[in-house]
């Protein structure tokens, strides 16, 4: 396969401008007109997959320092559940102070859901990354067409006849992206993930194993996961959400209330770092040292090779299917044709509640569209985000929204009348 890349021009003339790239503009004046940082130090925990490079990237290439951030801790979380609890304590007491999340947590988080009733207001920043994630299957259930759209969507849904035990689904944190994502998939091919699969938490460290053995039959997670399960023959990707969702949310930089409350110079630096980080991992020429630098047993400890070729956006299928090699489809993170990536819009942000109302996931907290709307508005910051672009010189999104959204399956998702998109979807709980 291979790993050819575009020197910095031919990138800059590529498809990520074709909305028109967004740059630092690095004049004294700009770098006046924000105060000091009231603190150089702040924990932030990340997990091992592709959408925590920005936070790393901007650690160690000297983004963060470069605007006063110079004591930033990027701290590796051993699973998600262990980054809820992190933040809940605080780095005073050891834990962290925020960093990178699945949507909804940040907002589970905020109203107690999944702190048992412990209500701990996060600010959402800014997205960290759009695509990067996929849908791996078991090698056990090759020929049988489950690919984005499923060729037999009974083989899933009478599973259990053949195999004395229902279709297996597997994701690293309940009600989070990766299980959205799943959801969304089985149901756009007419299979209810309530009712036709058993849907289950697991490290991602042990899907590997269990898609060999075949006691998971799927798996739903970041890069370079599910590269990984294709290169170990584990299983092949039936799907990658970017095939889903082009250019979907997907992480985002959310941190403690109370922190950035505190420190509000400290969180214009901070995302002014990050602003730079991303446009720095968005060259298509940085990403071989990129993949070099997060392999390393400190960050990811993977293969190099293992990163390189989803940072390229080549991805092997698997079972007869195309393969993909298009930039475009692996992650990015600093814009796209849709626009800013770094930008949190607050229409992307209500899709992950609508579909969490969707399901009746975490109890049902969420009960109306206008609940869902209420929320984002409480915890999306997208002011921030707007302080910091002026302070940097750079040009942000006319609109809080992205506009009309459209999946794989012609499904539209229009931020402006959520309920006409509930309304579309043939299976949901709601």
């Amino acid at each position: 396969m291979s790993n050819q890349r575009f020197n910095r021009r031919q990138f800059l003339l590529g498809a990520g401008t074709a909305a028109g790239l967004i740059f630092l503009n690095k004049t004294a004046s700009h770098a006046q007109s924000a105060g000091k940082p009231e603190t150089t130090k702040i924990r932030l925990g990340y997990l091992p997959i592709v959408e925590s490079a920005p936070l790393i990237i901007a650690k160690e290439k000297g983004f963060f320092a470069k605007y006063g951030m110079t004591d930033v801790e990027v701290i590796k979380q051993a699973n998600w559940a262990s980054a809820r609890d992190n933040v809940v304590i605080g780095s005073a007491a050891g834990g962290i102070d925020g960093g990178m999340w699945q949507l909804p947590m940040p907002h589970l988080i905020t109203e107690g859901v999944i702190t048992n009733g412990r209500k701990v207001p996060m600010y959402v920043l800014a997205m960290l990354i759009t695509q990067g994630n996929g849908i791996a299957v078991s090698n056990t259930l090759r020929g049988q067409g489950l690919h984005l759209r499923m060729k037999n969507p009974n083989v899933i849904k009478e599973f259990s006849r053949a195999r004395g035990r229902q279709f297996k689904v597997a994701y690293t944190f309940p009600g989070g992206n990766q299980e959205l994502w799943i959801r969304y998939w089985l149901a756009a091919n007419g299979i209810d993930p309530d009712k036709d699969v058993d849907m289950v938490t697991i490290p991602p460290a042990e899907t590997v194993q269990g898609l060999k053995t075949g006691t998971v039959d799927a798996f739903s997670t970041g890069d370079p996961w599910p590269y990984r399960i294709v290169e170990e023959d584990a299983g092949f990707l039936a799907v990658l959400t970017a095939q889903m969702w082009r250019f979907h949310p997907e992480e985002y930089l959310a941190i403690r209330a109370d922190w950035v409350d505190k420190h509000p110079n400290a969180t214009i630096a901070l995302l002014r770092g990050l602003f730079e980080a991303q446009q720095w991992c968005d060259q298509k020429a940085n990403r071989q040292e990129m993949a070099k630098l997060l392999s390393g047993r400190n960050f990811y400890n993977v293969r190099e090779d293992i990163l390189i070729d989803p940072f390229l956006g080549q991805y092997v299928m698997g079972d007869g299917q195309r393969n993909v090699s298009d930039f475009t489809m692996g992650p990015l993170y600093w814009q796209c044709a849709r626009g800013s990536v770094s930008y949190p819009y607050r229409s992307l942000e209500l899709w992950f509640l609508v579909e969490t109302m969707r399901w009746g996931l975490h109890r049902g907290f969420i009960k109306s569209v206008d609940q869902a709307r209420a929320l984002v508005n409480r915890v999306n910051r997208e002011d921030l985000w707007r302080r910091a672009a002026q302070a940097s010189g750079i040009k942000p999104p006319a609109s809080q929204s992205r506009g009309v959204e459209t999946l794989f399956d012609g499904v539209k998702f229009d931020p402006a009348n959520p309920q006409a998109y509930l309304k579309q979807l043939k299976i949901k709980r709601v």
